[in-house]
């Protein structure tokens, strides 16, 4: 009887244990294989608004090269009308398209790569605890809140990075003549552009 008794014992301790197992929550793995798309090297260029009393639009495009030989794109824009677009616009939807072109500022000619759009976002960095969002700034549908405070900022929407798999390109940027467009939403006025490679001198680089 004593035997059978702690043979019914084990049995719970061991399913309580199985139990236990199962509802653990995991925390995630966060680290990253060696080598697993590492950004060892990059290079900034400025992007300068072609209509500083409208849009007036200026950034930067980071190239950045990973140890897999891969090349990635980042463009981030900035503007003090993104906030009168935001008031003005609903939804607030609103995308640029971007390209790398041939030559220097100025020259249309040759479209090289044409890359995601550029999407204007709000974040929100602090909330007015003096006063309600009573016309739902933030378009959350909670009128009862505080006032948020939001900042606005660009960058690609379809992802934060876009990706050339071609080898050798980021060695070949410093020596390629180009130029970066950033157009308005009809997709042909350019409101901003920055040279690249042979036209200019990063502003930055490691």
């Amino acid at each position: 009887m004593i035997k059978y008794i702690k043979n019914i014992l084990a049995a719970l301790v061991v399913t309580a244990s199985l139990f236990s197992c199962e509802q653990e929550r995991l925390d995630p793995v966060l680290t990253t294989a060696e080598g697993g798309g590492t950004l060892n090297e990059y290079m900034a260029y400025t992007i300068e608004s072609t209509d500083p009393s409208g849009s007036n639009v200026t950034g930067r495009v980071v190239f950045y090269k990973t140890t897999l030989d891969q090349t990635l794109v980042q463009v981030s824009l900035d503007s003090p009308e993104f906030s009168a677009l935001y008031d003005s616009t609903d939804p607030f939807e609103i995308v640029y398209p971007s390209a790398i072109m041939e030559g220097a500022v100025g020259t249309e000619i040759t479209t090289m790569m044409t890359l995601y759009d550029v999407k204007i976002f709000a974040e929100q960095f602090d909330e007015d605890d003096t006063q309600l969002d009573t016309d739902d700034y933030d378009r959350d549908g909670d009128t009862e809140e505080y006032l948020p405070l939001l900042n606005f900022y660009a960058e690609f929407e379809e992802n934060k990075f876009y990706v050339i798999d071609e080898a050798g390109f980021y060695e070949g940027i410093s020596e390629m003549d180009s130029h970066i467009n950033i157009y308005d939403v009809d997709g042909t006025t350019i409101i901003a552009s920055g040279d690249l490679g042979l036209n200019a001198e990063p502003v930055e680089s490691n």
